[in-house]
């Protein structure tokens, strides 16, 4: 087998900004995708668009997004909970990779309107991470990376404070390599169920995995156990509350719900439980896979009438739609005694005042606990629509510490030829919460420092 410089785990967007940048600075590449050739890409062929800060406007991004904003709404979304040095590396770092994205392949496009409004804040990929991905393997290709699919880890050996081999199948085969360099870029745990029931308990066995199902964390365990480092909670993640219909893996993008602002949302018991209204949907869509994983049966219910239907992005599945709340109610198998005395109380609740979908309104309702701090409007037009929502995993918090420079941190000192770069060390920066369109800039920035600093390394 030829001797490669270095060895790149995982295939998706951190991958390929790593062995792009690694391979333009004279190494030679190998990249050990675990997937098949048509999922390539991991949980990045599921994306949108990148978070990006900006001083003016640049591209399809409109006005300016500034890195003491940006850092700020990073705080909301993670409760403090973040690693300051390198969250602001990423945001910095941020403004930087749009144009090294164009010149390497990548196309925007205007942002899309909906409750996915982020004009301001985040570039969208023409095509979605599925065209990101598949320019960014014909650029690695012709810069003469090898790429193997269907190519699992199954093994990093370490010696001290180097890794001296990464075992992998291959053809039906195992396979050995000893690069000069390794960049772990495979993702989180999600997809190994087992793993995920033991950090949340038996209801994590009720949640989707929304992303790639080839992210089961092998190379996470196998390093972890060798004394890396590791940074994040397991019980921590990107889930976001998907449609209750969507397959149990790689549902993507498509089957998350953005009505919940304009909704109220109820469990199983026809009960309340958070305030629909408490930021705009990017800031907060994040924390709701959470809250349905902890009412009954990890089930909840958004409810809706007519006049909000066309205030978001149409869903993968058609709603459930009846004429009245208690045809509704036994469409979805709620109470409907009390699923009306919910809605009534909500109503009565709600207050006079203009109402603007795409920016808080301070349409609060009055008296009421949970109250609903925006857009808070009776649901009274029939039809009235209705939803079933589960917690989608996309991705895992727990992963390797890093520094700066992506250097994956050894037991006793830091690694000297291991970085990681994307969802495999995210958790540093992301503790809780997420922030729309973040994964990929943490993916990109630190992908090319990682690619970066191997290559130089080698060098």
């Amino acid at each position: 087998m030829q001797q490669h410089d270095i060895v790149i785990i995982g295939g998706g967007n951190a991958a390929l900004c790593a062995a792009i940048t690694a391979a333009e600075n004279g190494a030679s590449v190998l990249i050990l995708e675990s997937a098949p050739k048509p999922y390539r890409g991991g949980n990045s062929r599921h994306t949108r668009n990148f978070r990006c800060m900006h001083e003016a406007p640049v591209s399809v991004l409109v006005d300016a997004y500034s890195e003491q904003e940006y850092f700020e709404d990073l705080l909301k979304v993670t409760g403090g909970n973040t690693d300051e040095e390198l969250a602001r590396l990423a945001i910095r770092e941020s403004q930087n990779c749009l144009p090294w994205m164009q010149a390497h392949g990548v196309h925007f496009q205007p942002s899309l309107s909906g409750t996915l409004s982020l004009a301001r804040t985040n570039a969208f990929f023409l095509g979605g991470g599925k065209s990101l991905v598949n320019a960014y393997y014909r650029l690695a290709e012709s810069l003469g990376v090898e790429v193997r699919y269907e190519a699992p880890v199954t093994h990093v050996e370490i010696e001290g404070s180097q890794v001296i081999r990464v075992d992998f199948d291959y053809q039906g085969e195992a396979c050995s390599v000893s690069p000069k360099a390794v960049v772990v870029a495979s993702g989180g745990f999600q997809a190994d169920r087992e793993w995920l029931a033991r950090a949340w308990g038996p209801s994590a066995k009720n949640f989707l995995i929304r992303g790639t199902p080839f992210n089961r964390g092998v190379v996470l365990k196998d390093l972890l156990d060798q004394g890396i480092q590791s940074v994040g909670d397991p019980t921590q993640c990107h889930a976001v509350a998907i449609d209750g219909r969507a397959p149990l893996y790689d549902g993507g993008i498509v089957t998350r719900l953005d009505c919940v602002p304009f909704s109220i949302v109820v469990n199983k018991n026809a009960e309340r439980f958070y305030n629909e209204g408490e930021d705009v949907w990017p800031k907060r869509y994040a924390i709701w896979g959470r809250l349905v994983a902890n009412q009954p049966d990890q089930v909840g219910y958004v409810i809706i009438d007519s006049k909000s239907l066309e205030l978001f992005m149409p869903s993968v599945f058609p709603p459930t739609v009846a004429d009245s709340i208690e045809e509704l109610a036994e469409k979805l198998e709620l109470p409907a005694a009390k699923l009306q005395q919910t809605i009534s109380e909500f109503n009565n609740a709600c207050a006079e005042g203009k109402f603007h979908p795409t920016e808080l309104d301070g349409l609060s309702t009055t008296g009421l606990e949970p109250p609903k701090t925006n857009w808070a409007r009776p649901i009274c037009d029939p039809p009235f629509y209705g939803y079933t929502l589960r917690p989608g995993v996309t991705f895992t918090y727990l992963g390797f510490k890093v520094d700066k420079n992506a250097r994956v941190q050894g037991a006793e000192a830091p690694m000297e030829n291991l970085w990681a770069a994307g969802e495999t060390m995210a958790g540093s920066i992301l503790g809780q919460g997420y922030l729309a369109g973040f994964g990929m800039t943490i993916g990109t920035v630190f992908g090319r420092i990682a690619g970066r600093e191997a290559s130089n390394h080698v060098k």
